[in-house]
């Protein structure tokens, strides 16, 4: 079965093409400054040939109908037509609390994703763009969505219930839902393949983090906790994102910055997190770079980046009664030695102890704690992608 996996954002379409029989990836890619100037798709084929192709691309219809003429394209392509592609498998960002698992689209499906727009703005739309443009495109082809919050839908009341009037619930659905939920599930469930254990007697923490984080407490497979809200804002200090930060700051900033509630969230969303503390990046090699130099908001940003997350492996190793497993995952989680190491670094009260030699592993799969250690830590490469791929053949399949 041949699946091709799309991630539409606001202005880019991500891409992979999967033969399910051999895994194997027979292209990816991604569209980028859709709907801009200076438009173009970056594509690799099956035996790592990289191309650039340029070209004017409106909006998602049009940049997912050039990624699909690049698939059977004699140059480049992997497939001799489009009849080829068996299903197509979409990442949504928000489903709300309609969905606990990925379904096949229906109209009503499409319905249901439209209605949770106000809870995700930004990416909701392009989601369903991409729906839509392949109902065109495709018309035939199965579709699934896989949704980002589903995963967290098993987390209890009490974790998900913010302490302000519970009408306020039932009214605009007001409580956390969590995201990366789709990474958190793939770690997860590999992590325990790599260690060879069951992954329903095990307390597991994941550490999925890079410009963007979170951090999920599973127990026996389910998320109980995780550290994003009811947006992607919540929690950990982020590249752009300010994470936990008392409401009252935010009346503050808008009494006496006097500006308004657009002004506040991209303050919140786009100018904050390591890139407001530092005043220099929010890519975390340019601080580490920064920090060695001696920068003294660099050290600090680093700082708070790894305290913020090394305070919410403490919280969740005690809601979870104990813990077996700490994980990292993503661009910071799976790359940073010293990040890992200075993450971990005072929790050995908890049984955690890390190797510093097996800790120089980059982007690759590792037990990086000592022999002596309680508790495995674990690098593990997260694959999205091939999660969404997965759901689709398990469900088209039926």
């Amino acid at each position: 079965m041949k699946i091709l996996v799309l991630n539409c954002g606001s202005s880019s379409v991500k891409y992979k093409l999967f033969d399910m029989a051999t895994k194997q990836i027979l292209g990816q890619g991604g569209a980028e400054k859709v709907g801009m100037k200076g438009s173009f798709i970056k594509h690799t084929t099956s035996t790592g040939e990289k191309v650039m192709i340029e070209g004017e691309i409106l909006e998602h219809t049009n940049a997912i109908e050039y990624i699909l003429g690049i698939l059977i394209s004699p140059k480049y392509g992997c497939l001799k037509s489009l009849e080829e592609i068996d299903a197509v498998g979409h990442r949504v960002v928000h489903g709300g609390e309609r969905f606990n698992a990925s379904v096949r689209i229906t109209q009503e499906v499409k319905t249901q994703i439209e209605q949770c727009i106000q809870m995700a703005p930004l990416h909701n739309p392009p989601n369903l763009s991409g729906i839509e443009a392949i109902e065109l495109l495709i018309p035939n082809v199965p579709q699934v969505a896989v949704f980002d919050t589903a995963f967290h839908q098993t987390m209890p009341k009490h974790a998900y219930i913010y302490g302000i009037p519970y009408s306020l619930y039932k009214k605009h659905g007001v409580r956390r839902y969590g995201f990366h939920g789709t990474s958190h599930r793939y770690v997860s469930k590999r992590v325990c393949e790599f260690l060879g254990v069951d992954i329903q007697s095990q307390k597991i923490i994941t550490c999925h983090i890079g410009n963007g984080g979170s951090i999920t407490a599973i127990r026996n497979g389910e998320s109980v906790d995780t550290s994003m809200g009811f947006t992607p804002l919540e929690g950990l200090l982020m590249g752009t994102r300010c994470g936990d930060l008392d409401p009252g700051v935010i009346q503050f900033l808008m009494d006496k910055e006097m500006i308004g509630t657009m002004s506040v969230s991209s303050l919140l969303n786009k100018y904050s997190g390591v890139l407001g503390v530092s005043g220099i990046s929010s890519d975390m090699r340019d601080l580490e770079t920064a920090a060695i130099s001696g920068d003294k908001r660099a050290i600090l940003a680093l700082k708070i980046y790894s305290y913020r997350i090394k305070k919410y492996i403490g919280a969740y190793a005690a809601a979870l009664g104990g813990v077996d497993i700490v994980l990292f995952t993503g661009g910071v989680g799976e790359n940073q030695i010293s990040m890992r190491a200075q993450i971990c670094e005072g929790l050995e009260y908890m049984g955690l102890e890390v190797d510093l030699e097996r800790n120089k592993v980059q982007g690759q799969e590792a037990l990086i704690s000592k022999d002596s250690s309680r508790v495995k830590v674990v690098v593990i490469p997260t694959d999205e992608e091939f999660m969404i791929a997965s759901d689709t053949e398990e469900i088209i399949s039926k």
